[in-house]
């Protein structure tokens, strides 16, 4: 099923038969029909005002939206209107109005007039708790060539290859130590249970690790109770947002709403302990004045460089660390559930590993370059669940699409959620299938997995996602088999990135095909996380050499509100896929 209660039938055969009946196929891409010089025009294009909507009204449109219940159902909306009105539409909800699409050949045109300094939709209630409180903004808000200038100099410290190997080892201890977490709850010879509060702690220690080059202890028995408030007030930013896409955020701070003081309560935590972060770093590296010897981290990279101010280093430091948690934590919990559910792609997933391993004897950054198969059902579980239902470009200039112009400024939103599920894109769309993106027919992933946005302004943490996905999947695919105890579908929630409606709990035995469990690096007790004692016992005083020590002390005098999290389990899923933008996902970067 496309969405609830409709049939799983391509759009470009409702809704539009008549407009399609001429329609050649795509020159290169059979199967996907498309006009012959699909966006250049043969004839004079029919005028914006033709796209097939329901109605200009947009306060009257966004009644309905709510009546229909649809805040949190948006990415079924989408299907819906697809299979009303045809591969395009346009629809106005309040104040805004969007032209949607969901053809990779339409995906392809907007995308590549976008420029140079593209432009995305922007989230009001983030837009407006910045504005508002005066906080300083990063590349997830600025604009032209103030991102431009941040994008450029952030990239060669997040995108370059020779950072990304940086990243490996760092990345790898964090994965070793959730599964050796995992080991130590075993009973019977099997782990069962639900593991999202997990992987939620193991996102937060490893984009922390990435960006400080220390560890938090977020996966010992017990963690630091500031540390987990900041992953409780990430949850609760985007969880707030939903309702304020539609209505102006003003009018929440007027009548300040609960909605509105829970958003601020969240941002106030996350800047918080983000600078208490960064200003700790920052006072030891001027100590030091020497970042000699092993990676230290992408702060400690960016401080020894002038390409930046401090103010505006704190406030990207600030966006990657809120993005960095319910991103990739929710994209591992679907890739969970859809192993779980389809047992013969995970063995073959596991095949390949085992065989990497045994190639690249142990060495993780070759094994990365010799899984092929893994690295495409993180694909495949982002086409299924992406995090991001839409990406979203303003257009610089007049641009025909499905032969409707469409004028310059307009926003075009690429329905992602919507093309994942479309027959006419994907053969056997429900299912978990990671081997269709290893056609060699580039043909069939043309602006396919958008899972990470595309172009300049993809997803800024979209190397360290990847890594992260696949390391933590290889220690998984070699310690455990994954079952899970639910195998009917779950439903998806939109709370400004898609999260299951239910908890979604897994059977995991130890050692799959008779191997002996494999923890890299010992059958020692995990290193040692600086400020935290031993597994179980209380968090001990902070030592003063380690840079975090004093933010550790520090953040326990913060007065403030902590946002709530209701935490969301994981539920069985279908088999799955990624995206985000310049690199970074809606969940923006």
């Amino acid at each position: 099923m496309l969405a609830r209660g409709l049939p799983s039938r391509s759009v470009f055969l409702r809704g539009c038969q008549a407009s399609l009946s001429t329609a050649q196929e795509g020159l290169g891409h059979p199967g996907v029909p498309t006009r012959e010089g699909v966006g250049m025009a043969t004839r004079s294009p029919r005028p914006y005002h033709e796209i097939p909507s329901p109605g200009d009204n947009g306060w009257l449109n966004l009644y309905h939206f709510w009546r229909e219940k649809g805040t949190h159902r948006v990415h079924y909306r989408h299907v819906q209107n697809f299979q009303k009105y045809g591969p395009i539409y346009r629809e106005k909800l309040g104040n805004v109005e969007s032209v949607y699409i969901m053809d990779p050949e339409d995906v392809a045109l907007l995308f590549k007039s976008e420029g140079p300094s593209p432009e995305r939709f922007l989230i009001p209630p983030w837009v407006a708790y910045h504005e508002y409180y005066r906080r300083p903004v990063g590349v997830l808000l600025k604009k032209a060539q103030a991102w431009k200038r941040d994008r450029v100099a952030l990239n060669q410290e997040v995108m370059a290859p020779d950072a990304i190997k940086n990243f490996v080892p760092l990345l790898e201890a964090v994965s070793q130590d959730f599964v050796r977490m995992l080991h130590g709850r075993v009973q019977q010879g099997v782990f069962s249970g639900d593991i999202s509060d997990d992987l939620f702690r193991f996102a937060f220690e490893s984009i922390t690790n990435i960006m400080f080059g220390e560890r938090l202890g977020m996966l010992e028995e017990t963690v630091d109770p500031e540390a987990q408030r900041f992953i409780d007030a990430v949850y609760q930013m985007f969880h707030t947002s939903v309702p304020m896409l539609s209505l102006p955020p003003s009018l929440f701070r007027l009548f300040r709403t609960r909605t509105w003081r829970d958003h601020v309560a969240a941002w106030d935590v996350i800047f918080t302990n983000a600078d208490k972060y960064t200003q700790s770093f920052y006072w030891d590296l001027r100590q030091k004045q020497d970042l000699g010897g092993s990676y230290r981290g992408i702060l400690y990279s960016l401080l020894g460089t002038s390409k930046l101010s401090f103010e505006d280093i704190k406030a990207n430091v600030t966006e990657m660390l809120a993005g960095g948690v319910d991103t990739t934590s929710m994209t591992l919990q679907w890739h969970l559930y859809e192993m779980g559910r389809c047992p013969r792609v995970q063995e073959m997933l596991r095949a390949e590993v085992l065989a990497a391993r045994r190639q690249a004897q142990g060495d993780m950054t070759a094994m990365l370059q010799s899984v092929p198969l893994l690295k495409a059902s993180i694909k495949e579980t982002l086409r299924l669940h992406p995090i991001s239902v839409t990406l979203q470009r303003y257009l610089v200039n007049d641009l025909v699409l499905q032969d409707y112009m469409i004028p310059a400024k307009t926003l075009v939103q690429v329905a992602n959620y919507a093309m994942g599920r479309e027959p006419s894109f994907f053969a056997n769309p429900e299912k978990f299938d990671p081997t269709r993106w290893l056609d060699k027919d580039k043909n069939a992933t043309h602006f396919r997995s958008l899972g990470f946005g595309w172009g300049v302004r993809q997803c800024l943490g979209r190397r360290i996602a990847e890594v992260e996905m696949s390391i933590f999947l290889i220690h998984m695919l070699e310690n455990f088999r994954i079952e899970s105890q639910q195998l009917s579908d779950v439903g998806t929630k939109f709370n400004l990135i898609l999260m299951p409606e239910k908890p979604h709990h897994l059977n995991l035995p130890a050692s799959p095909s008779g191997h002996a469990p494999r923890v890299m690096g010992g059958e020692g007790p995990a290193p040692p996380v600086r400020g935290v004692t031993a597994v179980g016992s209380s968090l001990a005083p902070p030592r003063s050499s380690s840079p975090l020590c004093p933010f550790l002390a520090l953040i326990r005098t913060i007065n403030g509100r902590t946002a709530r999290r209701v935490f969301l389990p994981l539920e069985p899923l279908g088999c799955l896929s990624p995206s985000t933008e310049a690199s970074g996902a809606q969940a923006p970067t």
